[in-house]
């Protein structure tokens, strides 16, 4: 072969070689010698050029050149023999498929043009009739004048890596559609503790505004729209999935951009690599709010009236055995109030059902408005009402009754004054009134059934007697002589001014130090005695008047803040917020600005709230506690363990101290139920970062159990009851020099 080479090209052949003639002066002389080395190039490199996994080949420029050489792997890439591929000088133009020809012909022209490499992918035609992908690289090489003479080239068969990329690409083509079109947002994460994202799917966007750039670049923007009540439980579950390596799913809210709640299923899987490590985590978040809002919207109407929304029998049913069990345990009054519209057949007669219903629902909304917030209004059907009055103080006693007593006939009252506004429906202006019964846990009843009777037999009396009033069972109404007469002096005590404040010691138990006092308001009575709280405070809400009397006790408590504070003696007070006064508009500022004229520091003013209050309209209540918390007052949760209380809540209410009511701590050194439980709610608000205070502590004993279990701060009459401000003094040097005895 190499002898038909002629001698410009051999020239060519030996510089691209990288060969170099020993003796060049010799070259023209002794052509025979030049082609004994060629022989020996070709010997040298032939067995590396056959063994190789591609086709080498060397090619004539234009279409009157033929094949020089090619490598004997053009039998298996092309089904041809080395020498039938020689032979033809353009037998590489028939193995090109047709559809690809023409680019490569373009191709290889521009690169002779041009002299560039010749690198391109086409598909080739076996002799067999296969399809045969191929990756072809070439350079030019030129005569001693620079003309292209030769292509030195390279043929690898590409057909799997092709085939192979297809499939991916069919594949990704399909299941990235697949992923980008569910109604779901799918998402792979490293398994790292930084939770970073290395893709999200596109449908974030439409779900929570979020764009999937956006999210890939901050690992923490999942938990940070995570819903405050879902996050630890979200974040908690996601890392105990990946730790356990298996599938795991959770539901959890979401708050998108615009504000919407949305619900997720979040379905995932842990990828491992070969030595068994977590490497990365799978997901499938799957909106599930449509779902979420059915079963609420089930769960609701299950315990509600559908026309009205109020809660239905079988809710009122439930709430009214709750709130018996605590009065019982508490010694608390419950007070069952039956409401029955005045003739309403009338109106439904002569307007119809539909102007029936809409009366219905308006009478429900000047029920509700009528209420103490803690209050509960039922609807069992028709045109009948209930409501509920849970946790009574029964302390004080009345002409016929109890501060309980005082309580419903207040409700009742107000019942009977919202009702006196006309309504309007379909157009007609309307007068209604409607006909109330009373019924009081213990008075006239010990479980649900009688007192539900004893409620509407005294509605029906009423009825019958005088509509639109209302009467206490065995009773024939309030007194209003009597109301009147309370009501006009408590007027007078808030223009005067008519207080006192009485202090109760707040006591560090492990060393029976006074650490504070809490504030309580008492009402002098000429005689020289003292009305009780729980018999002026609620009418004075019913007259709105408590938020005078508010006032009045910051200030005072500010003032004898400043008294102390002269003689040596500084101590935190607290006081206790009714929930009208709580839920003032400028609460929180009036409270500032009171105990900064006098240089209080608000640190040390803690401010109480009962727990019924604070779980009444909990999210109300902590953003008025986060403002109270963020400007320095501390904060205590009231009564712990009487009430309703969502722990899911808590927990992000700014809280400093928990109370644990005085009905617990009684005999709990000695009462094995008692004693469980003070000791779990001690546990409770040590987990929630909270200061435990015992309240109504009377022994010793109970004194030693609460050290014994971690219990902090207690008060109670085994330290000091209630008493004038010039005696605190007094009680703080005696405890002071307790200390210091027991020290010594």
């Amino acid at each position: 072969m190499l002898d038909d080479l002629e001698e410009g090209t051999t020239d060519a052949l030996t510089a691209q070689a990288g060969f170099y003639i020993d003796d060049p002066a010799g070259l023209p002389d002794d052509p025979t010698h030049l082609l004994r080395r060629y022989r020996e190039l070709e010997e040298r490199y032939r067995g590396l050029i056959d063994r190789l996994p591609a086709v080498i080949y060397i090619d004539g420029v234009g279409e009157a050149d033929a094949m020089v050489d090619v490598g004997p792997g053009v039998l298996q890439l092309f089904g041809l023999t080395r020498e039938e591929w020689i032979s033809t000088s353009e037998g590489w133009r028939e193995i090109v498929h047709p559809d690809d020809l023409d680019r490569i012909v373009e191709a290889s022209d521009r690169s002779v043009a041009t002299g560039e490499p010749f690198h391109e992918q086409y598909r080739a035609l076996h002799r067999d009739g296969r399809e045969v992908w191929v990756r072809e690289d070439a350079v030019l090489v030129g005569d001693d004048r620079g003309q292209p003479r030769f292509w030195l080239g390279l043929m690898v068969d590409v057909s799997d890596s092709v085939r192979t990329e297809r499939r991916l690409e069919e594949a990704e083509a399909k299941y990235g559609t697949l992923v980008e079109q569910i109604p779901a947002i799918v998402y792979v994460d490293l398994a790292d503790d930084e939770m970073t994202t290395s893709y999200v799917s596109p449908q974030i966007h439409e779900l929570l505004g979020i764009s999937p750039q956006e999210y890939l670049d901050n690992p923490d923007l999942w938990a940070k729209h995570l819903h405050p009540e879902d996050r630890d439980d979200a974040i908690g579950t996601y890392f105990r999935g990946r730790d356990a390596g298996g599938p795991f799913t959770n539901e959890y809210r979401l708050i998108a951009r615009d504000g919407r709640v949305v619900w997720f299923r979040d379905s995932a899987v842990v990828i491992h690599d070969q030595h068994g490590t977590p490497t990365h985590i799978q997901g499938v978040m799957l909106d599930i709010t449509g779902s979420k809002e059915a079963e609420e919207q089930i769960a609701f109407l299950a315990y509600h009236d559908k026309l009205t929304g109020l809660p239905n029998r079988v809710l009122f049913d439930e709430s009214l055995d709750l709130s018996l069990a605590r009065a019982r345990r508490h010694k608390l009054g419950v007070a069952v109030i039956s409401v029955d519209v005045d003739n309403f057949k009338l109106v439904n007669d002569s307007l119809g059902h539909e102007a029936g219903n809409e009366l219905i629902v308006q009478l429900a909304d000047r029920l509700r408005e009528a209420t103490r917030e803690t209050d509960l209004v039922a609807r069992p059907g028709g045109d009948e009402f209930l409501m509920l009055l849970a946790d009574l103080d029964r302390a004080t006693p009345l002409p016929g009754g109890d501060g309980a007593t005082l309580v419903a006939e207040s409700v009742a009252g107000r019942v009977q004054t919202a009702l006196r506004h006309p309504f309007e429906v379909a157009g007609t202006e309307l007068y209604v009134t409607a006909s109330l019964g009373i019924s009081l846990f213990p008075n006239h009843g010990d479980d649900a059934e009688t007192l539900l009777k004893q409620a509407d037999a005294a509605m029906f009396r009423s009825k019958q007697s005088h509509p639109g009033g209302y009467l206490l069972h065995g009773g024939g109404g309030v007194d209003p002589m009597r109301k009147l007469a309370l009501s006009t002096r408590l007027r007078k005590a808030v223009e005067n001014q008519s207080w006192m404040l009485h202090y109760q010691p707040l006591i560090d138990l492990s060393t029976s130090s006074m650490v504070g006092v809490e504030a309580l308001i008492r009402w002098p009575e000429p005689g020289g005695g003292l009305v009780p709280p729980g018999e002026f405070i609620p009418l004075a809400e019913e007259m709105g008047l408590i938020e005078a009397i508010g006032d009045w006790v910051v200030e005072e408590l500010s003032r004898q803040d400043t008294a102390w504070r002269t003689e040596g003696v500084s101590l935190g007070i607290s006081f206790n917020l009714s929930p009208r006064q709580l839920w003032q508009p400028d609460v929180v500022d009036k409270i500032m600005s009171r105990i900064e004229s006098v240089g209080m520091d608000p640190t040390r003013l803690t401010v109480e709230i009962t727990e019924s209050t604070a779980m009444t309209d909990p999210d109300r209540t902590q953003h008025i506690l986060q403002d109270m918390h963020e400007r320095g007052l501390r904060l205590a949760i009231d009564d712990f363990g009487t009430g309703y209380s969502s722990l899911a809540r808590l927990k992000h209410m700014p809280v400093d101290v928990l109370k644990i009511d005085r009905s617990f701590i009684r005999d709990v050194d000695t009462d094995r139920d008692a004693a469980s439980m003070v000791s779990a709610m001690i546990a409770l608000a040590q987990n929630l970062g909270m200061s435990a205070l015992a309240e109504g502590i009377e022994t010793e004993g109970e004194r030693r159990f609460l050290v014994d279990r971690g219990c902090p701060l207690g008060q109670g009459y085994h330290f000091s009851g209630p008493v004038p401000a010039g005696e605190i003094l007094a009680l703080h040097r005696r405890a002071s020099l307790t200390v210091i005895e027991d020290s010594a």
